[in-house]
């Protein structure tokens, strides 16, 4: 058994993906774990994952109020770069902008459940594909600061979703799209002032992740709702914990306390 402070997968980038659960020092090969009764107990504690205070809610995936006020990561603009205000003097925290924002981004195309594109800080995109699920990917353009690649993804998304289907993307209802093609079509509706940042690397990346069957119930795991969930787990996507009777967002949870075993009876609920 191990228990811990929920936080976001790790991943290794193999085929399948390995996912690795952090808890606290310890990191649970997931993948070893599919095919068995699994027990995840809520252990009635949750601290920010920013400042660790301890609180009675999170608020956009582990932070207290005050971090979630505070701190740069949760402005609006990490939703909507595009949107970026630093240049007016007006972000929360210049350093984190100079680490994060002022640096190379990729604005990408990726296939989860349909086509959609969206942006990535360049070095973070293996993570971010895997995080949404998808099972294809391309950079499509690289540009010098997340406004500037937060600009360009608001001009192609009137053309092409933003957004993952993630009930689509568990079942794996994927629509067949020739990325190539598709990246092709897009490129005609890039503005004349984003043209010298398009990238002629045609590479697509595809990903595999680990899962015995199809998911058949999409309904979700809730640990404010049921503290103690026992199922039997069948595969892992995305941020995602999918089980026999239900799924499990393990972002959404980042920050609760629990402890986690394998190799348990039903009858022990």
């Amino acid at each position: 058994m191990y228990s811990g402070f929920l936080r976001g997968f790790m991943h290794r980038h193999e085929s399948p993906v390995q996912y690795i659960l952090r808890l606290d020092e310890n990191e649970v090969q997931l993948n070893d774990w599919i095919g068995e009764q699994l027990e995840i107990r809520f252990l009635h504690e949750i601290r920010c994952i920013h400042c660790s205070r301890k609180i009675k809610k999170t608020y956009n995936s582990g932070y207290c109020y005050p971090c979630f006020i505070a701190l740069a990561e949760n402005d609006l603009c990490i939703v909507k770069p595009h949107e970026c205000h630093f240049d007016q003097g007006t972000c929360r925290d210049e350093a984190f902008a100079q680490t994060y924002c002022m640096v190379p981004h990729y604005v990408y195309l990726a296939v989860s459940s349909g086509l959609k594109v969206g942006l990535t800080r360049k070095g973070n995109q293996m993570k971010r594909w895997t995080d949404q699920g998808a099972v294809q990917a391309i950079p499509i353009a690289e540009l010098p600061t997340r406004k500037l690649a937060g600009e360009l993804e608001f001009e192609l998304s009137k053309h092409v979703m933003d957004k993952t289907d993630w009930r689509k993307m568990l079942k794996g209802e994927v629509s067949e799209i020739e990325l190539l093609q598709s990246r092709d079509e897009i490129l005609a509706h890039v503005p004349e002032a984003f043209k010298p940042y398009l990238l002629d690397d045609t590479k697509v990346f595809e990903f595999l992740y680990p899962q015995l069957e199809p998911v058949q119930k999409i309904k979700t795991y809730d640990l404010d709702k049921s503290p103690v969930i026992t199922d039997r787990l069948i595969g892992i996507k995305g941020s995602y914990l999918m089980f026999g009777q239900a799924v499990m967002n393990v972002k959404k949870f980042s920050g609760y306390r629990v402890s986690i075993s394998r190799g348990v009876e039903q009858a022990a609920q």
